[in-house]
């Protein structure tokens, strides 16, 4: 196996010196790109009578030599590239001026103390304070960056007591989603002797005596087959001070392995909660019984039929937001004592704006609205009376409401696309709004604008789009433009800030967010209309804001770039292929492109209620080899310019999707332009990535855009 590395590392390395000492630049057509070798191996899948060639198989094994010598050569070739671009330095430095500012998030209350995160500009991981009144001097409760040399370890979760003087907390290693909870006492800062292992997206519910806590974890390695690793969920309770080993085994469900459940407590201390998940399926279950008790949960709601969110309790009375015979949302009471459905009130109807979310906060529902892919912040009575709404800034996005039903105060963050995230204080007693924390960016947000637009879709659905851009543009066709987009998982593109994106605005570039169907901008009936077999109009949506944009003269398709990430990498690779001659470059950030085989590898099958499954329905074998990037690149073919960044220990997407995808367009691309890929070494899926880290990626996505759309300060 060594010669064999050697042989291919050195074989990568000739490829990459036959290249000319400066990188050659996409515009000129006489000169073909050379990439590393890649084997091809005759590993071929039947799937329902088709025969489907997987010659990229092997880059499924990260470890194996052959696929560390190819990503090396591929990182060296893309470095070579990125590197070559003029303003690549001046724009690391530009993004290093512009990250150098204080960031928090909003504070939350326990007992007597509030708790916040800070990160004082360019520390690799925010930092946990405490204060015991607002303005006090902070007293520092755990700072990751203490942890590792290179801020790759990261605080991934984290649960206080009910008074606030005990905290467990969660860290992860170089991005991944396993986390390692401790406990840590917040008066003295030192941690007990107590470690959980084997937990991933976990939650933990104190008991409000503060002898422990509940939480779920996964089988340990070895004791289930290599895949299950992720299934065979499990809730214990931990008594502080004890080894994991004698922890009590408070509910499973063998007999449904892929089910996932995760504990919470009501305010109040008096009921233990299961939030019970089937993969990423919004329609979840809810099981309930008292904290104190040893019998049987009661199963309010099961798994499979609509979504119910937990928003908070008054005694036996539960309040929970729902999409049930309302896609758009409402929000309904239940009282245990007499739960069934013809009893159950509906506190706050569907309506036009979709509920995004609710909490109780001072005996009020705080109720978050989006309207039009833009937030709202509304009060009511728990009876369901419109206390009032408040008054935002501008259109945004409203992120991480903290306060309790007995809190009379409560904190929230909001930001749009040049409106830095600020923390906001509402004094209910008062009923008074005010700036908590301001950011302070080095930035001029005056001379740019956001606008929301619609456009139509091939089939003629209305879509929604923001554009962002410098104040007085010319409509001459001639601006850098780039189209980010995900539609997917119920989730929306709101307007939010981002440090990196100002580096694209400040070069004169326009930037425009599409609200694609698969999200829940417009409610659960939106996000259907961009699943399963209807997954195409996601694409559709997508590839038609691109035409806009030409058409109302914004840009030009050698001036369109467009990125996305995760399930938005899916997005930009899928319309890559189906419309190359749109684009004049393409960024795709841990993107999903093996859609035949994603549900085999660490959580992908948690996205098949989402996706489907080829190997085990032919319908949908058809619907996702229809679309599947690692499966409708065509040979010979000249793509745009493309950028594909995964990393090395990303265990939501494995990096194998970003690997075989490449491997197969510089096969069978014309070689005209780069097609280059960025593989990140010690980082996952992008959570809990260090600042140092984030930092050198923007400005090689950056300098690779601004390289290929010709973007500059000047425009």
């Amino acid at each position: 196996m060594k010669i064999v590395a050697l042989m291919v590392l050195a074989a990568a390395l000739l490829a990459v010196a036959m290249a000319s000492s400066e990188s050659p630049s996409w515009q000129d057509a006489s000169r073909k790109w050379k990439y590393p070798e890649a084997r091809k191996s005759d590993v071929v899948e039947d799937y329902h009578g088709t025969r489907v060639h997987d010659p990229y198989r092997w880059m499924e094994d990260p470890e194996a030599p052959e696929t560390a010598a190819w990503v090396e050569a591929q990182n060296e070739l893309t470095r070579r590239y990125i590197d070559a671009a003029p303003a690549r330095k001046d724009i690391e430095g530009r993004l290093t001026e512009l990250w150098n500012y204080p960031k928090y998030e909003p504070p939350e209350k326990k007992g007597d103390r509030y708790f916040f995160s800070k990160n004082d500009g360019l520390q690799n991981q925010a930092v946990l304070y405490m204060v015991k009144e607002l303005g006090g001097e902070p007293i520092e409760i755990l700072d990751p960056n203490r942890l590792s040399e290179d801020g790759t370890v990261a605080i991934t979760n984290r649960a206080f007591s009910k008074d606030g003087a005990l905290l467990a907390y969660g860290l992860s290693r170089s991005g991944s989603d396993w986390q390692e909870i401790r406990v840590r006492r917040v008066d003295t800062g030192d941690d007990y002797q107590d470690v959980i292992r084997w937990a991933k997206f976990a939650g933990i519910a104190w008991k409000h005596d503060q002898s422990g806590f509940f939480y779920n974890r996964f089988p340990a390695p070895g004791t289930v087959p290599p895949e299950d690793q992720n299934n065979f969920s499990r809730v214990y309770w931990h008594r502080l001070g004890t080894p994991q080993e004698e922890d009590t085994l408070i509910f499973e469900m063998p007999n449904q392995k892929e089910l996932g459940f995760q504990p919470f407590i009501t305010d109040d201390g008096v009921y233990l909660g299961l939030y019970v998940y089937h993969g990423t399926d919004d329609r979840n279950g809810v099981y309930l019984r008292k904290v104190e008790s040893e019998g049987n949960f009661v199963r309010l709601f099961e798994v499979g039929e609509a979504k119910f969110q937990p928003v908070g309790s008054s005694g036996s009375t539960f309040y929970f937001l729902t999409d049930l015979q309302a896609p758009r949302g409402r929000v309904i009471a239940i009282d245990l004592q007499n739960s069934e459905r013809r009893d159950w009130k509906t506190i706050l109807p569907e309506g036009a704006d979709v509920i995004g979310s609710a909490t109780i906060v001072n005996h009020q529902l705080v109720v978050q609205y989006m309207h039009n892919a833009h937030e709202k912040l509304r009060l009511y009575s728990l009876g369901g009376e419109l206390v009032r709404e408040i008054e935002l800034p501008t259109m945004g996005s409203i992120a991480g409401v903290t306060g309790e039903p007995n809190d009379t105060e409560m904190f929230f963050g909001f930001t749009s696309f040049v409106y830095p995230t600020t923390i906001y204080r509402y004094d209910f007693a008062a009923s008074e709004l005010e700036v908590f924390r301001q950011s302070e960016v080095n930035f001029d947000p005056s001379v740019y604008e956001t606008k929301q637009v619609f456009y139509l879709s091939k089939d003629g659905t209305k879509v929604s789009m923001f554009l962002t851009h410098k104040k007085g543009l010319q409509l001459d066709g001639e601006n850098p433009t780039l189209l980010y987009g995900y539609g997917g998982f119920n989730i929306s593109m709101t307007p939010s800030f981002s440090v990196s994106r100002l580096i694209w605005l400040e070069h004169g570039g326009v930037y425009a967010v599409a609200n694609l169907r698969g999200g829940s901008e417009y409610g659960e009936e939106w996000h259907q209309a961009g699943m399963l077999e209807r997954k195409q109009n996601v694409f559709d949506d997508f590839i038609a804001a691109a035409e806009w944009l030409i058409d109302k003269k914004y840009t030009k398709r050698g001036r369109l770039g467009i990125t996305g990430g995760s399930n938005g990498g899916l997005l930009v690779t899928a319309c890559l292929l189906q419309r190359p001659d749109l684009f004049g470059a393409v960024v795709a950030a841990v993107p999903v492109t093996d859609m035949l085989r994603y549900h085999n590898w660490t959580v992908g099958r948690y996205w098949v209620s989402e996706y489907g499954n080829a190997e085990a329905n032919p319908e949908h074998f058809r619907f996702l080899y229809t679309y599947s990037p690692l499966h409708n690149v065509k040979a010979g073919a000249t793509y745009p310019p493309i950028l594909v960044t995964t990393a090395d220990t990303d265990d939501r997407v494995v990096p194998a999707h970003a690997k075989k995808f490449v491997a197969t367009l510089q096969a069978a691309d014309s070689g005209i332009h780069p097609i280059l890929l960025r593989v990140e070494t010690k980082a996952g899926h992008g959570g809990g990535k260090p600042t140092a880290k984030v930092i050198e990626e923007a400005a090689d996505v950056y300098a690779f855009l601004l390289r290929t759309l010709g973007a500059s300060p000047s425009n």
